[in-house]
């Protein structure tokens, strides 16, 4: 009897602990890596840094032209929830084609695994991010705005040569920063041209790698057709260059695959 009473008991706490295991939530969020890879292309040509210093790119104005430096920052990637709650990475990062340097970006924070209604990305420094040149990284990396201009931080470098009109090779440096009026120093005007990129709904279940392309050729061609003979160098000063620059790099990065 006493063996059959302790068979009994087992069966019992068996059920019991099974009962218990059926009762736990099976939509409890788990946190998960997010993953951000960054690549290049002109029109769907894959460029990366094997493809520089060679003139082999026609741009919508009909220039050849070349590509010897790329570097650009992205900062605050953030996860937004359909209730409005939004989970933000702060920090950036620099991503420099040139050196092969930060195109894999995985930042050191859990996400919840669950539905977002949108992913994005700040293309550049907000107001709130953009001052003071706080980062000693990217203040050795070079990548200051004179104080003349209002300081910060640049966008994007983006330098080459090209054939002009003449037929003859120059250089270019297509740099974005925040827009500045220079023209009644020291008051100076600022127009923000940092811009949010929307990369879409997602479902995250597991650890997650968003696959990210930025289409060079873009940045000459929508809205505003660039023409490298008028607009080449000093545009860090050119207000109306860097407004030009904003509305171009619009259509610049898209999402080109999630993995997880």
């Amino acid at each position: 009897m006493k063996k059959i009473a302790a068979l009994l008991t087992l069966i019992t706490l068996a059920f019991s602990c099974s009962s218990d295991d059926d009762n736990q939530p099976n939509n409890v969020p788990q946190n998960v890596n997010a993953t951000f890879n960054f690549s290049h292309n002109w029109d769907g040509i894959s460029v990366t840094s094997t493809n520089f210093n060679t003139i082999q790119y026609i741009n919508a104005n009909g220039e050849e032209m070349s590509i010897e430096k790329l570097r650009h920052l992205i900062s605050n990637v953030t996860f937004h929830k359909s209730n409005g709650e939004t989970i933000v990475i702060d920090g950036y990062n620099l991503i420099d084609v040139t050196n092969d340097s930060g195109l894999v970006y995985a930042p050191d924070i859990d996400i919840p695994t669950g539905s977002y209604e949108n992913v994005s990305f700040t293309f550049g420094f907000n107001n709130d991010d953009n001052y003071n040149n706080n980062y000693p990284d990217l203040n050795s990396a070079s990548w200051n705005v004179p104080d003349m201009m209002g300081g910060g931080y640049h966008y994007m470098q983006l330098e080459g040569k090209f054939i002009n009109d003449a037929d003859v090779e120059i250089g270019y440096a297509y740099h974005t920063i925040r827009a500045v009026n220079l023209t009644n120093a020291p008051d100076l005007l600022f127009q923000d041209t940092f811009f949010i990129v929307d990369l879409g709904a997602v479902n995250v279940s597991n650890n997650i790698s968003f696959n990210i392309e930025m289409n060079i050729a873009e940045w000459f061609k929508n809205p505003n057709q660039w023409n490298l003979n008028i607009l080449n160098n000093m545009l860090m000063p050119n207000f109306d260059a860097q407004v030009m620059m904003y509305e171009n790099g619009q259509n610049a990065f898209s999402l080109g695959s999630i993995s997880q």
